[in-house]
């Protein structure tokens, strides 16, 4: 019995920490960025999410998408990790909720770039290829809720973004 509840917590990590990436590649080319950075990108980001959501330590995931130049954020979204939800065993990703937000939200200026970064708690493991960050200020910004995006037997995440004040 334990190895099937293993199974499914690692089976549900994956398919979280797959959906996430995969709704940030759809949030990147919708606003119309480049996601090559995020594909190239995509091993490391897995093992840092699947590392990290395993253990319990991570509570965010944040795109900042920022002028080249002036480093100043042009938009962020951020996906934060909800555990141990009473989940029925199914397993969704709202993806059109995603795409309305994207649109209502506006394109991105294409010469921006972008980053994702991994908000943990204290005390988590190492994962090659992460280190701190800090995060751009978000002044003049509002963050709105979508709720609950991506689920997976109570694993999963409820998506944000934020636009600009005015």
């Amino acid at each position: 019995m334990t190895s099937v509840g293993v199974y499914s917590y690692t089976h549900s990590v994956t398919y979280v920490a797959d959906n996430i990436l995969k709704s940030f590649k759809d949030i990147i080319r919708l606003s119309g960025l480049d996601p090559t950075k995020l594909v190239e990108d995509w091993s490391v980001l897995m093992r840092g999410m699947t590392t990290w959501l395993s253990s319990g330590h991570l509570e965010c995931v944040v795109l900042e998408v920022f002028h080249p130049v002036t480093d100043a954020l042009v938009g962020r979204w951020d996906i934060d990790i909800v555990y141990g939800a009473a989940g029925d065993g199914s397993f969704w990703t709202d993806t059109e909720q995603i795409k309305y937000h994207i649109r209502k939200a506006g394109l991105w200026p294409s010469q921006a770039s972008y980053r994702l970064i991994l908000q943990n708690k204290p005390g988590r493991p190492s994962v090659d290829g992460w280190g701190a960050a800090e995060y751009r200020s978000t002044e003049g910004f509002v963050r709105q809720s979508l709720g609950s995006t991506i689920d997976h037997n109570g694993l999963g995440g409820n998506a944000a973004y934020w636009r600009k004040v005015g």
